[in-house]
């Protein structure tokens, strides 16, 4: 990621400076701005890199005619999208695009090849659909333009949520940049100096004061054990055990957390992952897959479909699923009575259930079929064997049926 200096201090310049034809920009100015990226790419990272590991999980499934297929559409989207990127590859740069600058664009070069695009220019047309020029993918710029027909494109947001999260980002580093300095202040080393009449008529003061001050002072500050040299006529007092406040470090921490809350919110996904935390885990996933994961799978599969399906074939049965039960890690321990469940009630086949967990299929007839247990029946059935049942019996003289 490129550093541009002039960007980051625009923000920080008051009106007056901002008439003048330069601006002094001071090294702890640079520090702190290049702090504050640092953390912003790191809390927008933390989230995405997780949306984006979720959705390479996810298995895209192809289907013709209602049949699953297995062929070059399926192993374009879960393999090989193009040369020089695999599946998490590719994902993971379709997501920062599509975060970071709330739009995608994908082409599909002359052979196939999926390509994310880097950057595009629109020419809007309401009746005919718009065309996309000035295409550049890495350091390939297309020559050519694509119609609306030939491209994907997504937009994550009417209004651009990662720039809502930057202007919070500007007004709430200020907070954190005063917490941090009030902590420096109440931990660092003060004191007063006193300096007598007859010192300061010495025709050497300015010089022996700078070299105290800028010299003697900086090193006995910095240095773990040091002794403090002073001139006739100066007197050193230490004020430092006095200034010590309430604050620890774990209040800038918190404030640092505060970053992934604002970034993960603005994401729809749970706080909780995007800061690493343990606790109840499997609910935060499960809000994640219901509130992130699942609508932007939606949009995802329903651009594929209408652009490279198209109406006619979605008809027929032929459609792109994004399947995303293999996002969450699954024990085969614990999934022993569900799976159970499931092939009893004829849901799943033994095939479909290993697939869903990660496990080689069964090459046999059988694997393939639907089972049911006997407890399953229609209440018509159920009832036609007790009327069945009571009519074969009879009724004995004492009231009782055989």
């Amino acid at each position: 990621m490129g550093l541009s200096i002039k960007k980051l201090f625009r923000s920080r310049e008051t009106p007056e400076t901002e008439r003048v034809a330069s601006v002094e920009i001071t090294d702890q100015q640079v520090q702190e701005a290049v702090t504050e990226v640092y953390l912003r790419e790191l809390a927008f990272w933390t989230c995405v890199g997780k949306i984006a590991n979720a959705l390479t999980k996810c298995e895209f499934r192809t289907f013709y005619e209602g049949k699953e297929l297995f062929g070059e559409e399926y192993y374009t989207w879960n393999y090989e999208p193009n040369r020089n990127q695999n599946k998490a590859e590719f994902l993971s740069k379709a997501m920062e695009q599509l975060f970071r600058k709330n739009e995608l664009l994908i082409v599909e070069n002359y052979d196939g090849q999926l390509l994310v695009a880097d950057s595009f220019s629109v020419v809007k047309n309401t009746l005919y659909g718009d065309t996309y020029r000035d295409v550049l993918v890495d350091d390939y710029q297309f020559s050519r333009s694509f119609r609306s027909d030939e491209v994907l494109h997504w937009k994550l947001n009417n209004k651009d949520v990662n720039a809502i999260i930057n202007g919070l980002y500007n007004s709430y580093s200020k907070l954190i940049e005063y917490t941090a300095q009030s902590y420096l202040k109440s931990r660092g080393s003060r004191g007063t100096l006193d300096i007598s009449a007859v010192a300061q008529s010495d025709k050497n003061f300015n010089e022996k004061l700078k070299m105290l001050i800028n010299d003697y002072f900086k090193t006995f500050f910095n240095s773990n054990n040091a002794v403090l040299p002073l001139f006739e006529g100066y007197e050193y007092k230490d004020l430092g055990s006095k200034t010590y406040s309430e604050g620890t470090s774990r209040d800038i921490k918190h404030q640092y957390d505060d970053i992934f809350d604002f970034t993960a919110r603005g994401l729809s996904m749970p706080p909780s992952l995007a800061k690493g935390d343990v606790q109840d885990t499997s609910k935060a996933v499960d809000e994640m897959l219901t509130f992130c994961l699942d609508p932007l799978v939606q949009m995802l599969q329903q651009e594929i479909n209408r652009k490279r399906i198209g109406r006619a074939q979605i008809m027929k049965g032929t459609y792109l699923q994004i399947n995303t039960t293999k996002v969450k890690h699954m024990d085969m321990f614990d999934i022993s009575t569900p799976a159970d469940k499931l092939i009893s009630s004829g849901l799943y086949t033994i095939n479909m259930l290993l697939r869903a967990i990660g496990e080689p299929q069964i090459n046999e007839e059988w694997a393939n079929t639907h089972m049911m247990t006997k407890n399953y029946a229609g209440i018509e059935e159920i009832l036609r064997e007790l009327s069945s049942s009571a009519q074969k019996g009879g009724v004995k003289e004492d009231g009782k049926t055989d």
